[in-house]
């Protein structure tokens, strides 16, 4: 083939989708947080990381939801602290957990440790049959059954009553109740270590997990016209939970549009990125951000990011 009649296109009336100005800048020695913020690129993850930076700043300024979803990892890599930061300067209005999130909240606040050794116990079968754990977390189920509350505002009593100080320092569950934030827990029954203890009883459970269920449905229903919902490190369950509440608030007459969603996790799952970044904005006018990367970095990263933003704008 012969390339001498090929033809050829200025390369200025070409353009191009990367541009001087999308660039990074280099990091200047005392620059900080918001320094490195403003050095990153202008160009994917960067400008998916500004954008729901500023999406939670509008839904806070606007009273709208700001929901984070939230698997165990998330509590297992030490972040609970950061949560509740966000917590007490608006950024949290609501919390969805799946089970073994409460489990890993309710057992540092209680315990001072959790994620056991799983390969050492496996063998004799005593995985999962620590008694306290089994049996205060059971308990506030059949407490919520019996009031006709949810399993999260439950456990939030449960962890103020019986653990100490310095544990309800760092409990979600604990520090949520504190500050009158709801909490969800969504269950799948045979999960949980709880569901092997000698005090688990179904219809408990049961109850206290859908009451959250119906409870979160009115927390993303206040997602409509600005709201963000985080779905951070749960891959199968809060995806699923979370789709069928877009459903359901949509299905009771509510509108739900204009929202942002964004998946935050080491993995870009199939069910997360479809139920949770895609599904839910169709003929919504909304948007879905995918940021992948390891919690422990990114959720600080992400906390470091919408504080220093809140205080220069309130300058």
């Amino acid at each position: 083939m012969e390339f001498r009649r090929l033809k050829t296109v200025d390369v200025h009336a070409r353009g191009g989708k990367v541009r001087l100005e999308h660039l990074a800048r280099p990091y200047r020695k005392g620059a900080g947080v918001a320094g490195l913020l403003d050095s990153l690129p202008k160009l994917l993850a960067a400008e998916d990381l500004r954008a729901l930076v500023g999406a939670i700043l509008k839904a806070r300024r606007r009273r709208r939801a700001i929901l984070w979803g939230m698997g165990g990892h998330v509590v297992k890599c030490g972040l609970a602290p950061v949560i509740i930061d966000l917590m007490e300067r608006g950024f949290v209005t609501g919390l969805a957990m799946n089970g073994s999130t409460a489990i890993h909240d309710f057992e540092l606040a209680v315990a001072g440790h959790t994620s056991e050794d799983v390969e050492a116990v496996l063998p004799d079968g005593s995985f999962g049959a620590a008694e306290q754990t089994g049996r205060e977390m059971n308990a506030a189920f059949e407490e919520a059954a019996r009031e006709g509350c949810g399993a999260g505002e439950a456990l939030g009593r449960r962890v103020i009553a019986v653990a100490s100080p310095g544990g309800r320092a760092v409990s979600l569950l604990a520090a949520a109740w504190e500050r009158s934030v709801p909490v969800t827990v969504h269950i799948a029954v045979g999960t949980d270590t709880l569901h092997v203890h000698p005090a688990a009883k179904g219809e408990a459970i049961g109850a206290a997990t859908h009451y959250d269920f119906r409870l979160f449905c009115s927390l993303v229903r206040e997602l409509d016209g600005g709201g963000v919902y985080l779905n951070v490190g749960s891959a199968v369950v809060l995806p699923e939970v979370f789709l069928k509440a877009v459903s359901a608030v949509r299905n009771l007459g509510y509108p739900l549009r204009e929202f942002t969603t964004a998946n935050l996790d080491f993995l870009q799952h199939y069910r997360p990125r479809v139920n949770v970044v895609n599904r839910p904005h169709a003929e919504a006018a909304g948007r879905g951000i995918a940021l992948t990367g390891h919690h422990e970095i990114m959720i600080p990263l992400l906390a470091a990011a919408l504080i220093e933003a809140d205080e220069r704008s309130s300058v």
